[in-house]
């Protein structure tokens, strides 16, 4: 699977998907128009090793419900990433078996070596 998960709302994955400079054979998900499902988040899961990787501390309803305040199960950020998809730290980048997720330098990097050398 070849696929990124972004917003196109956000600033940030723009900047990203132009400096990946992806392949054609890459999907191109935006997942306000798209919500991810259950068995797209399971695989992500799978490949990340946990829900907790894959969600967003900085999104802003994790702020305005007082979820820092709170102790979160695996199950509960799975939840939350399917209620809404500000939960997901964007982007989230698949090339086969690599995932790279959110939007450190290094972890950008990263992504673009795993894509352009594959």
């Amino acid at each position: 699977m070849r696929k990124i998960y972004y917003l196109a709302t956000c600033d940030t994955c723009k900047r990203i998907l132009k400096q990946l400079d992806l392949p054609s054979n890459f999907e191109k998900r935006e997942i306000k128009q798209e919500e991810i499902t259950v068995k797209e988040l399971e695989v992500l899961r799978e490949l990340s090793g946990s829900y907790e990787a894959l969600f967003s501390k900085r999104a802003k309803l994790y702020k305005e419900r007082g979820l820092k305040d709170e102790v979160l199960s695996e199950d509960d950020f799975k939840g939350f990433i399917l209620e809404h998809y500000t939960f997901l730290k964007r982007p989230v980048i698949v090339n086969g078996d690599n995932i790279f997720i959110g939007n450190s330098k290094k972890v950008v990097e990263a992504a673009q070596e795993s894509i352009h050398n594959t």
